[in-house]
């Protein structure tokens, strides 16, 4: 425990456990939050580029979902089902089978594994390997998919996979797209190992991929180098599973960020927006034929959190029976990119919607502008193996003005680190 001389340490030095992180990055204590905005107990404002690491898509404390939450909590609705029938997983499923899955042809069974995104994940493992009755899954370089055991094995960055303290097997990494510069064409590697009896890469379950690295370093996949993966595992026999627990509702523009490629994925994971309102709730989905689940073979005491139900439904609602969120965020994604591209020779922008990165040459340099950034009252994190990417994601409910007072912000920051 570091300490500034003369200071009394606080109960978050002396009783939280030393794991703590994002408050070391922002340090002050918060007390409330609207909007695109939290408030630290001083009443100063900060305005958030982070949304909860993509939790909260729609903002703080949204009244279009805080009022039903209200109603529903102030009528003694079922808060804990683990997965019994409620009224409010009966609304969520229809609101999402007619809002979501119907408008998009997608042929999915949904399944409550728990309320993380890592639940999702462990459980899309555990449905590829006994539907195929296979063990290897292939993931990419610089993917994050959790950090429970079986989601580690398939995260590339090292510092994360050390904390597990047990070997991570029966998974491979393969190159992410742009990863070896265009140098090679897509997948020779990954098909010239599947092709050779001789390479020691067992037949694959599943292949699963985030269409953005977020975590990694806000990495875009190209849409075609997408189109290829899914005709690799559709030739190859292997499902493909689409983490879209961060890129997903909406943050890429269509609900799903694979829908831009025009593919349809075996299994997708869904977590942080599919409540709406930050409250704990993740999806597995997957292709009606691959529903082989015995009856409680994949549970958990969290699985049914029905206040999510409430605000997932009522966020499906209001921002998904049309395109007006979408074409709004792609529509500001162009701006994003347009005010990055002009912050100078030292630093890149890539991303899609609204999820952003800023490339510099090293960590130091992006742990640097994110520090002046929370001077200036803006939050935003850094992801990359090296921290070396400076990450955006506002909520998707940001308005014109505030997202142009965060560029300008980031602006300044960038700057005065220079």
């Amino acid at each position: 425990m570091t300490l500034i001389a003369g200071t009394v340490p606080t109960v978050f030095e002396t009783v939280e456990s030393e794991v703590r992180s994002y408050c070391r990055a922002w340090p002050t204590v918060f007390e409330r939050a609207t909007g695109s905005r939290l408030y630290d107990e001083h009443g100063r404002p900060f305005l958030d580029f982070f949304a909860g690491a993509g939790s909260l898509n729609y903002g703080h404390n949204n009244p279009v979902l805080k009022r039903p939450l209200l109603d529903y909590l102030g009528s003694d609705g079922i808060t804990h089902g683990l997965d019994m029938s409620t009224t409010a997983k009966r609304s969520f499923l229809e609101t999402f089978r007619s809002a979501v899955l119907e408008p998009r042809g997608l042929p999915y069974k949904v399944m409550f594994p728990g309320p993380t995104g890592t639940n999702a994940v462990e459980a899309a493992l555990k449905l590829a390997r006994k539907v195929t009755g296979r063990k290897t899954v292939v993931s990419f370089t610089n993917a994050f998919h959790g950090m429970s055991l079986g989601s580690l094995a398939l995260t590339g960055n090292a510092g994360k996979r050390a904390g597990a303290g047990v070997p991570l097997s029966h998974t491979t990494q393969m190159p992410f797209d742009h990863y070896l510069g265009g140098r090679t064409p897509d997948f020779l590697w990954f098909e010239r190992l599947l092709e050779d009896s001789g390479s020691g890469l067992d037949h694959p379950a599943a292949v699963i991929v985030e269409t953005v690295q977020g975590e990694g370093g806000v990495n875009v996949a190209r849409a075609e180098w997408l189109r290829g993966l899914a005709d690799l595992c559709r030739r190859r026999d292997m499902l493909l599973i689409v983490d879209d627990i961060q890129m997903g509702c909406g943050r890429t523009g269509d609900f799903f960020s694979f829908e831009e490629a025009g593919i349809t994925p075996d299994v997708v994971t869904l977590s942080k927006s599919i409540s709406g309102y930050g409250l704990p709730m993740s999806l597995c989905l997957f292709r009606d034929e691959l529903d082989v689940w015995e009856p409680g073979e994949h549970n958990g005491t969290f699985r049914g959190n029905n206040p999510a139900f409430v605000t997932a439904t009522a966020a499906l609602d209001a921002y998904w029976r049309d395109t007006t969120l979408r074409d709004r965020t792609l529509r500001r994604s162009a701006a994003v990119g347009a005010a990055l591209g002009e912050l100078g020779p030292d630093c890149s922008a890539r991303g899609r919607g609204l999820v952003w990165g800023l490339e510099f040459a090293d960590g130091e340099r992006a742990r640097a502008v994110c520090r002046r950034a929370f001077d200036l009252g803006l939050l935003v994190e850094t992801s990359g193996p090296r921290d070396e990417v400076v990450k955006l994601l506002p909520p998707l409910t940001v308005t014109d003005d505030e997202l142009d007072e965060g560029l300008g912000i980031l602006a300044r920051a960038v700057r005065h680190t220079a």
